[in-house]
């Protein structure tokens, strides 16, 4: 029996009692990685059902730590399977579910002379400054660290040289923040905090659409990290948070993460 299953089948039980009693908006919290993708999902949700959504983006460390400290939350969509787990082992909230796949790339500076092939030499080089996000608060962080280890394996001494030069410039607690509509890693590659950055791909796709000159680097299938991404409903969520989670499991929500560059479970 599948987590999927099992999660629609709770989804659809909450959504047969009670239904259209509750007039508040639906309190959701994603991933920043998620905030395009997602914005699209919740107005055509919004457009179709006439039900009001509330989101925020932020790190999803830093958001399962809120959640934890009791804000009020009736959704939640992770950069990750491990935050919502934690949530669940905890009896804060439901089934995980899989719902989108994600995976690495490097962001260079024009100037920086780079390949896939290259890359790890380029990481290592010292007058390359490597930029990624803060571990344990935003896991683009802990995946560009598993990149790491994988390099270890590449070459001696390669995870300890990296992750000492690795500049963490994003996703924390007290990372600087990008202006309002920007792109944080465009502009942090824009400020030139880092020569290259490694970031989720569909990150990748926005900071380059922001900052044209910048390059997206395949990451080689020896040092490649895939991320999944997990969606769970919080205890004491409102009967409606149950269908905008159907949403995002829907051929329409699926179909819009493509669109942003997901890697889609129920998406043919």
């Amino acid at each position: 029996m599948s987590k999927k299953w099992i999660f629609s089948t709770i989804c659809l039980a909450i959504m047969s009692t009670n239904i259209y009693a509750h007039e508040d908006p639906i309190e959701f919290r994603a991933a920043g990685s998620l905030k395009s993708a997602m914005t699209e999902i919740t107005s055509a949700f919004e457009a179709d059902k006439q039900l009001k959504v509330a989101s925020q983006f932020a790190p999803s460390g830093l958001l399962r730590k809120r959640i934890e400290q009791g804000e009020k939350v009736d959704l939640y969509a992770s950069a990750n399977m491990k935050h919502p787990t934690t949530l669940n082992q905890a009896k804060l909230s439901g089934d995980v579910v899989l719902f989108a796949r994600n995976k690495l790339c490097a962001i260079a500076q024009p100037e920086v002379s780079v390949t896939s092939d290259t890359l790890l030499a380029q990481m290592l080089d010292k007058n390359i400054r490597v930029g990624t996000s803060t571990p344990k608060a935003d896991p683009a962080g802990d995946y560009a660290f598993k990149v790491f280890e994988r390099a270890e394996k590449l070459q001696a001494n390669a995870e300890k040289q990296l992750s000492e030069k690795a500049l963490q410039l994003t996703g924390g607690p007290n990372s600087a923040k990008a202006p309002a509509g920007r792109n944080p890693y465009g502009w942090v590659m824009e400020n030139k905090q880092a020569d290259i950055f490694l970031t989720y791909c569909t990150n990748a796709v926005l900071a380059q659409k922001e900052v044209k000159q910048l390059n997206i680097i395949q990451l080689p299938e020896n040092l490649s990290v895939g991320a999944n991404y997990g969606l769970t409903l919080i205890n004491g969520a409102q009967d409606h948070a149950a269908e905008l989670a159907l949403f995002i499991l829907s051929p329409t929500g699926q179909s819009i993460l493509a669109q942003y560059g997901f890697d889609t479970p129920t998406h043919p």
